[in-house]
């Protein structure tokens, strides 16, 4: 009988160890909070947009406690063009939660991290797996990806997460702590380098001989639409341009002034305006001017 194949780490790992990015955060002697602060960053922002915030992030609030001591306003504003700013916020109400129950130590499990505001469960794995080399099962989009075309046959994955996907991601962890680690950050690499959505490079695949969906011929998907997201005239460019006016002067701005950076829609720039109010984002004043939030 032939032997059984190598489990797809060996390969993937392998390959990661050639070829994977020098990031700061993935160093051996990146913290836990180095590591937090760079999941939330990169949720839905590409690594060449984030790696240069963090670094100053990271230089003006080295840890928990430092950034947890400034106001909601100073933190907005130094996350300047990263998209999706209540992240901003989220991380500094995680911090403030880290310093006051935990000692200032980012917590060690997966239970505990779920607690944070803003830590959802792959942010909570992959801190406990990237910070503290425990073997958990980390799912993001390009582990979905990967290993629904190498396991599944399938181009695509369904549009969000479900049971396929993660009896496919807990089946390919291996049992090895340090394995694991890698293969959790390797498998990630795979789909964010190699095995992309659009244009996948499968002869630089370590996997391409095994993986399902090339033997299948690279059928096209045939699921559930994966939406796309704009962002010319919608409410996110709306609101990121209000916020822009807001986080460019160290003044309050008045109604005025934002009416005038957004010209194309009165009505959306209210509907937006309310709603960055209401994320905490934006403060109104009584003076009828607006301004990033000073308070706790």
């Amino acid at each position: 009988m032939p032997a059984d194949p190598e489990p797809l780490w060996v390969e993937v790992n392998a390959w990661y160890l050639r070829h994977g990015r020098d990031l700061p955060w993935r160093t051996p002697t990146a913290s836990a909070w180095e590591v937090l602060v760079s999941e939330i960053m990169l949720q839905q922002t590409p690594v060449a947009r984030v790696e240069p915030v963090w670094r100053e992030w990271l230089e003006r609030w080295p840890t928990p406690a430092h950034l947890a001591a400034v106001s909601p306003g100073d933190v907005v504003r130094a996350w300047g063009r990263l998209g999706y700013p209540r992240r901003a916020l989220r991380l500094r109400e995680a911090a403030v939660a880290i310093t006051a129950e935990h000692g200032g130590e980012v917590p060690r499990t997966e239970a505990e991290l779920l607690t944070l505001p803003g830590i959802g469960v792959y942010t909570a794995a992959a801190v406990v797996c990237f910070a503290h080399g425990e073997r958990t099962v980390v799912i993001d989009t390009n582990v979905r990806r990967v290993l629904a075309r190498a396991v599944g046959g399938v181009a695509l994955p369904a549009p969000s997460l479900d049971r396929a996907d993660r009896e496919r991601a807990t089946a390919q962890v291996p049992a090895d702590r340090a394995d694991a680690a890698v293969w959790n950050v390797a498998v990630m690499e795979l789909g964010a380098l190699v095995c992309t959505a659009r244009a996948p490079r499968c002869g630089d695949c370590p996997i391409e001989h095994r993986c399902a969906w090339v033997a299948a011929g690279r059928p096209v998907y045939e699921g559930p639409a994966h939406r796309g997201q704009a962002w010319a005239g919608t409410d996110r460019q709306c609101r990121g341009t209000l916020l822009t006016v807001l986080r460019e002067t160290p003044d309050p701005v008045s109604d005025a002034d934002l009416r005038r950076a957004w010209t194309r829609d009165e009505q959306q720039r209210l509907r937006c305006l309310d709603s960055l109010v209401a994320d905490g984002l934006v403060e109104p004043l009584a003076d009828g001017r607006f301004a990033l939030p000073s308070g706790s």
